[in-house]
């Protein structure tokens, strides 16, 4: 018999073991070994080199914290059982089971609004018949819905394992030092207080501000860069395009899964769509671009040369957004340059916002040694958090680099 209890090395966290049987079988499946051709983070690799791991890396590293997790919180006398743990673990671990090609980039495109949790959690209901029913409980978990909620919040929250884990990771991976945190140090301060929600001992404040900053920074810093803005926002612009050139009977030659999804019309998704979604990952897509470089609509063609040779558009940066009158200009300049007549598809503002901890929807609370649990914005001893509520916006403009070379 096979021995399913083995041990991954990992680069960030080390060895990590897969303590239960059903881990592994999930590992195994064809769902799951396609996250090993989804890249962690799209096309970040054109900004930051070493960006080339993937969604396989990261659901193993956060099945890995929650395993720790649940530990610390045993040592604190938390009754957790085998089953609770092993719903936990299995829930994380399939989180991202549904990243389509590229990962958050393409969500919109392929399956209409379909974002990757809905699929997350189809791609889990039909595992859980090939399971007999032994995913429900992570299923249940993976949707919020146990009534122990500090399983829920470890899955997803304002400070859940997902994020422990892509911050170290993509942080490691990009050689960005500001998103390293320390997460064995926030994980041994998490507790459960009375009401069963997820806490932080109190004298683990600054970690915690320490994460939502190295959040912050990170996002900033390489999610929302320019280039990796634009890049990801490149990726949308060629399929739009590729599925509106389909639609005017245009042939584009595609691996036979990404034909299917520029033909397909809007509608519920069927059993097919999701079949065929399963077979997709990024290799698709690439190997589409290389061909479509050569496609004879020049905007298909300008985008796909811009992400394969990495001739990426100039762009801009600022915190106001841009002029009609110099937007209007751009275009004109284009439509100049290349002599056509739809620069307007070439000139684009992209908008990008974050608000780095959210009061509202997700407060973290810490335990005091009196018991008391406290909001951490409302503690004395915060120095960040109260500067971490407001959002911050920044808007990018973005133009063929050729036009560029006119005005400089």
């Amino acid at each position: 018999m096979q021995n399913k209890l083995k041990i991954i090395n990992d680069p960030v966290h080390g060895f990590i073991k897969i303590p239960h049987e059903i881990l592994f079988d999930i590992i195994e499946h064809p769902y799951f070994q396609r996250l090993r051709r989804i890249s962690q983070t799209g096309l970040l690799n054109l900004i930051f080199p070493g960006a080339t791991h993937t969604r396989f890396h990261h659901a193993l590293g956060a099945m890995h914290l929650m395993f720790t997790a649940l530990e610390t919180l045993r040592q604190k006398g938390i009754k957790i059982s085998e089953e609770e743990e092993k719903g936990a673990m299995l829930a994380i671990l399939m989180h991202d089971i549904g990243h389509g090609p590229f990962s958050h980039a393409l969500e919109s495109m392929l399956m209409d609004d379909w974002h990757h949790e809905n699929l997350s959690l189809l791609l889990m209901n039909r595992l859980n018949d090939e399971f007999n029913g032994e995913l429900s409980l992570a299923i249940e978990m993976f949707r919020g819905k146990y009534h122990r909620k500090f399983f829920n919040q470890l899955i997803s929250s304002q400070l859940d394992v997902d994020r422990l884990d892509y911050l170290n990771r993509d942080s490691f991976f990009t050689g960005v030092s500001e998103g390293n945190i320390n997460t064995q140090r926030i994980i041994s301060m998490m507790n459960v207080c009375d009401e069963g929600e997820l806490v932080i001992d109190a004298k683990g404040i600054y970690s915690i501000e320490n994460f939502l900053a190295a959040r912050m920074f990170m996002y900033w810093q390489v999610y929302y860069h320019k280039t990796s803005a634009l890049a990801e926002f490149i990726l949308v612009k060629i399929l739009e395009r590729a599925k509106y050139l389909v639609s005017q009977g245009i042939d584009l030659p595609a691996t036979e899964n990404l034909k299917y999804f520029l033909y397909r019309e809007k509608s519920a998704a069927t059993d097919e769509d999701v079949e065929r979604f399963t077979q997709l990952d990024d290799n698709d897509v690439i190997q589409a671009m290389k061909v479509w470089q050569n496609s004879d609509d020049f905007i298909l063609s300008y985008w796909c040369k811009c992400v394969i040779q990495r001739n990426l558009p100039k762009t801009i940066v600022s915190s106001h957004q841009f002029e009609k009158e110099f937007i209007e200009e751009k275009i004109m300049k284009t439509n100049e340059f290349f002599g056509i007549d739809n620069g307007v598809e070439l000139v684009h503002e992209i908008k990008r916002k974050l608000l780095p901890y959210d009061t509202e929807k997700q407060p973290i609370y810490l335990l005091q040694k009196n018991g008391r649990k406290i909001r951490l914005e409302e503690s004395e001893d915060q120095l960040l958090s109260g500067l971490m509520v407001n959002k911050t916006v920044r808007y990018i403009l973005t133009f063929p680099r050729e036009i560029f070379k006119i005005n400089s």
